[in-house]
């Protein structure tokens, strides 16, 4: 199968890596580059890394044109931002494309939702009722022969990759899970912020965004509800590190009866990804080092004493550009179609 690719949005940091993966893809080709701007950009003046990873008439964007994309295209993935890639996603549909959006258009489960979180009147309500939340490790079945799938946030997939094996043998209490996470800069995007210039970034670790109430907390609760079938609510706090990728989560858990050993615990992550390709279930720590550059997610978990009780602690890492967006994309792509997931990602 040879499946025909356009990506709109490809001039930030999660086009730029689905370029590169599809570049040498042995089953997709990018046949179409599309932009909103006014002036249309060459992807290779935007990112000359990729001068002759890409044809010349094909690095040249298009507009957004459904009708003219799906011409050419089986499959748009959005790298748009957020707010906008909804306003694009019913055209798409409409002229027989599927599509993965790497925006957070459709990753939350109804309209009222996502005005609470995002500030704003969803546009799409159907197709947002409709979408598939991609992350295959957990929503494999569902995701074959999809039409809409939303990727997943990259501290949503870190996260709940180290949570999801403990809720589902009901190991740990369900309300009382606090996710301290770090990122590298690429995952605040290409847009200049002063907290981003080099002499501010450099040599610094901080947190940011609103404490315990960030965005990607309602849709971790979310996935983790569907997984535990229950309630569950969780205490997120990002930090922005001074590296350029990769995310590192420290999760903190209490276990649910004081019987639970580190075997159960150990045992319940082995059990859920042992065919699973991408999840690397350690027992050294995770380090963002090791997975950069990958579409792997590497976990680990201790059990320990304190004098408030006994704590779960679990290390998770992913590189926020591949297995937080553009890999795990790209491993939609091969769910999608019922291609071998590993493809052009190993």
């Amino acid at each position: 199968m040879n499946i025909r690719v356009a990506i709109l949005g490809p001039t930030g940091y999660t086009g730029l890596h689905l370029i590169q993966l599809l570049s040498n893809h042995p089953h997709a080709q990018i046949t179409y580059l599309a932009s909103q701007r006014d002036e249309l950009p060459d992807i290779t003046d935007e990112f000359p890394q990729l001068l002759g990873c890409i044809e010349p008439p094909i690095a040249q964007c298009q507009p957004i044109d459904a009708k003219a994309i799906a011409k050419q295209a089986d499959l748009a993935f959005l790298a748009l931002p957020h707010r906008v890639a909804m306003n694009y996603v019913p055209q798409l549909l409409d002229a027989g494309l599927h599509v993965i959006d790497l925006s957070a258009d459709y990753r939350l489960s109804n309209a009222a939702m996502y005005k609470q979180v995002y500030e704003q009147e969803h546009t799409d309500p159907n197709n947002l009722a409709e979408s598939l939340y991609g992350l295959p490790e957990l929503f494999r079945r569902q995701l074959a022969g999809a039409t809409l799938i939303a990727n997943p946030g990259c501290y949503p997939t870190v996260s709940v990759l180290a949570i999801a094996p403990l809720l589902q043998r009901s190991l740990v209490k369900p309300n009382s899970i606090i996710i301290n996470a770090a990122s590298g800069v690429t995952g605040a995007g290409k847009n200049p912020a002063p907290h981003l210039y080099f002499s501010e970034h450099n040599e610094s670790f901080f947190p940011y965004g609103q404490i315990g109430c960030h965005r990607h907390q309602p849709e971790i609760n979310q996935v983790l509800s569907t997984v535990a079938g229950k309630d569950i609510d969780v205490l997120f706090v990002p930090h922005l590190l001074p590296i350029d990728r990769g995310i590192l989560a420290t999760i903190y858990l209490e276990p649910a009866e004081d019987d639970v050993t580190y075997d159960d615990l150990i045992e319940a992550f082995v059990d859920a990804y042992a065919d699973e390709p991408f999840i690397r279930v350690r027992h050294t720590l995770p380090n963002v080092k090791h997975v950069a550059g990958t579409n792997f997610c590497d976990v680990a978990i201790r059990l320990t004493e304190t004098s408030f009780g006994r704590r779960a602690i679990v290390f998770s890492a992913i590189d926020n550009m591949i297995k937080g967006a553009s890999g795990q994309a790209i491993q939609n792509m091969h769910v999608m179609f019922e291609l071998n997931e590993t493809a052009g990602l190993v």
